[in-house]
């Protein structure tokens, strides 16, 4: 689930005569609902080390210092001269600058949960960064020589932000629900000054559940505003930030997406370019046309294809090159025109680079015709190439480093579709361990054994991207499998609505045939299974071990959802219009009394394999204490229930010593289970 919520509570479950114990534990920031009596693992502070590069096979610490190895959210300054990029290199994101041309890597930032960064149009850097995870934002300013910074905006104790777009060097437009806690509303603030004195925010527009600033207009008075609607889709609004006008420009019956591709305003403001997929399955490539005077105007397919126009961009002076991405198979393919050509003519078309396959991050400035492309891919954990699109010179400033391994020993996946049992044909993504790896941990007699990694979301995608556990287990001589259940993005606007409400037993029913499926066609060994997933993924872990009881042998729940009617309650209210379309309202007798039912809460007595339990203290999505009933009802019964606790993480491992800790553990519990040679790392715990 992938909402933020406001709201510290600690869940009163009553299951099967057990109720939880009313003590809790304080961490920095007020109290959270974990209990302290509940027998758990964490870390010991100590920096765990990695495997010795070419061991054979590494240590999982050396497939996660690999990821680390590469950057992310790579964006060009605003005169195209430089990079800066988001990199974990030291173990926690920072922000650090190279040229773009290449040369030496400049570390800016030294605090902790950097989150997001923006280049100002002056040149300097903007970044937020919470506390250990908890989503709650402070903004600071850093010049990019890295000798002067400030906080600009303090964090809101139990209010959350959403950064939007710069109006002018020094001025802001972002969401935040800061007047109620409750709401996102929409404001502008001055960051000329700091937060000790002056500069006070103004509230432009009071807004219900979520209300967020995608992109400002060139000349800084209008904003392009989303609010949301599922959580695949927007309604799109022009807010005139002078008025708090708020003018509708789209919001159709059915329901559609316009943002998730970002917003590229023309120069000129006469409107703006985007992904949608408004009227129809896949997004396509779309300009909007503004009126004189902000008018509502109107939708011009630009270019559609069969898989969905994903990120776009205009670069250069006067916005000269048009430049966007198609997700195609799941792999991205770059588009690019340019847009001072005569339309039609062979010199309008700008034929992209050769790169490396995955999933591309695009982002690029009117002040310099250069695109920056982040790749992450199966084998290239984070690069960043630097295009020139007027000269067609190509620069690699950044290349991923692999950390000591071996490039020949990670795997391609296979693309896998298959039908569901009532005819939906559903996809995923299959890696399977060469024969070596198989021989060196004896998983060589017949098929393989296979871990199912769903992901979150629900509305996500298991793309090619370099994922460094995925490797690591098929280093080890197992399988495995990234399904993407139907409610996945990527796949069309009708497959994502296909678990909307009632039908959401449909997607966990669909990891009980993607399994059945792949073990018939001799691909894995069906009986040795275990299934793994993270918040979202976490729920579906969880309602696939006590719904089908049976099909696979372990699993591994993340900060996962246990009891939707406590989740729903206390979702955020940026996600909770989304979730009355994805959930159903819980409000209603009829949606509580389904989920009271359906919740894997209700049904943990019928778990009957081990389950390795995970969640950090500070998560503002999922409460804690989901997780931990689901232990305590496992470990009642007698069944196997790990439990690996993180005081200083909030939803998901951010810090390196954490995560080596954490996935080191998973791996060798998985291994136990499902009957691998196991490393000495750590003996699970019963």
């Amino acid at each position: 689930m992938s909402p933020s919520s406001f709201f510290r509570i600690a869940v009163a479950v009553l299951l099967a005569g057990l109720v939880m114990p009313a003590a809790h534990a304080q961490v920095a920031g007020g109290e959270v609902g974990y209990d302290e009596s509940l027998e758990a693992i964490s870390p010991t502070g100590e920096t765990p080390g990695a495997g010795l590069a070419g061991s054979d096979p590494a240590d999982i610490g050396r497939y996660l210092l690999a990821q680390n190895g590469g950057v992310s959210s790579a964006r060009l300054s605003p005169d195209g001269e430089t990079v800066a990029f988001l990199w974990s290199i030291t173990g926690e994101a920072q922000v650090w600058t190279m040229p773009a041309t290449g040369g030496q890597p400049q570390r800016l930032t030294y605090g902790t949960g950097i989150r997001f960064f923006r280049w100002t149009p002056g040149g300097d850097l903007l970044y937020g960064a919470d506390d250990d995870g908890n989503e709650q934002e402070a903004y600071f300013r850093i010049n990019a020589a890295g000798t002067d910074e400030r906080r600009v905006l303090p964090a809101v104790s139990g209010g959350f932000r959403a950064f939007g777009d710069f109006l002018a060097d020094d001025t802001v437009a972002y969401a935040s629900t800061e007047r109620n806690r409750l709401d996102y509303d929409l404001y502008v603030a001055d960051l000329s000054t700091d937060d000790s004195g002056g500069g006070e925010p103004r509230l432009v527009f009071e807004g219900t559940f979520g209300f967020f600033v995608r992109s400002a207009s060139p000349d800084g008075r209008y904003a392009v505003v989303s609010e949301t609607v599922g959580e695949d889709s927007d309604n799109l609004y022009l807010l005139d930030l002078q008025s708090g006008d708020l003018d509708t420009l789209s919001k159709p019956e059915r329901r559609a997406n316009h943002t998730r591709g970002g917003i590229a305003w023309a120069p000129d403001g006469s409107g703006f370019y985007l992904a949608t997929n408004r009227d129809r399955d896949f997004a396509a490539l779309a300009f909007y046309r503004l009126g004189a005077n902000g008018e509502s105007g109107g939708f011009e397919t630009i270019a559609a294809a069969e898989g969905d126009a994903e990120e776009v961009t205009l670069c250069g002076e006067g916005g000269r090159f048009l430049v966007w991405s198609v997700n195609d198979g799941g792999y991205s393919r770059l588009q690019a025109r340019d847009l001072q050509a005569k339309a039609g003519s062979d010199e309008a078309v700008v034929d992209a680079p050769d790169l490396p396959e995955g999933v591309y991050g695009l982002h690029c400035t009117t002040g310099a015709p250069r695109l920056a492309i982040t790749i992450d891919g199966w084998r290239t954990p984070g690069s960043v190439v630097v295009w020139d699109l007027d000269s067609g010179a190509v620069h690699q400033p950044f290349t991923a480093s692999l950390g000591g391994l071996d490039p020949e020993r990670l795997v391609r996946p296979q693309s896998i579709t298959l039908p569901a049992r009532d005819g939906v044909t559903v996809q995923g993504l299959l890696y399977l361990p060469d024969d070596a790896s198989r021989a060196a941990a004896g998983t060589d007699d017949g098929p393989p054994p296979v871990v199912f990694f769903v992901h979150g979301g629900p509305t996500a995608q298991s793309r090619p991207t370099f994922d460094p556990v995925v490797q690591y287990h098929v280093d080890r001589g197992l399988a495995v499998f990234e399904p993407n259940v139907r409610g996945s993005t990527g796949f069309g606007h009708t497959y994502v609505t296909l678990d909307d409400q009632e039908r959401r037993l449909d997607s966990v029913r669909d990891l009980v045939d993607m399994l059945t499926w792949l073990g018939e066609q001799g691909l894995v060994d069906a009986d040795r299974a275990a299934v793994v997933g993270g918040s979202y993924g976490g729920y579906a872990v969880n309602a696939v071990l006590a719904a089908y009881p049976g099909h696979f042998a372990a699993g591994a729940a993340l900060y996962g959802v246990a009891d939707w009617v406590t989740a729903l309650e206390v979702a955020s209210p940026g996600l909770k219009a989304s979730d009355r379309i994805e959930y159903g309202d819980i409000t209603e007798p009829r949606w509580r009394a389904f989920y009271e039912e359906n919740s894997p809460i209700r049904q943990a007595d019928r778990i009957d394999v081990p389950v390795l339990y995970s969640h950090g203290a500070r998560d503002p999505r999922i409460d804690i204490a989901e997780t931990e009933v689901m232990v305590r009802t496992l470990r009642a019964r007698g069944v196997p229930a790990p439990y690996v606790r993180f005081l200083d993480e909030g939803h998901g491992w951010r810090k390196l010593a954490n995560r080596l800790f954490y996935y080191r553990y998973q791996a060798t519990f998985l291994e136990d289970v499902l009957g691998v040679a196991t490393s000495e790392e750590i003996t699970p715990a019963e």
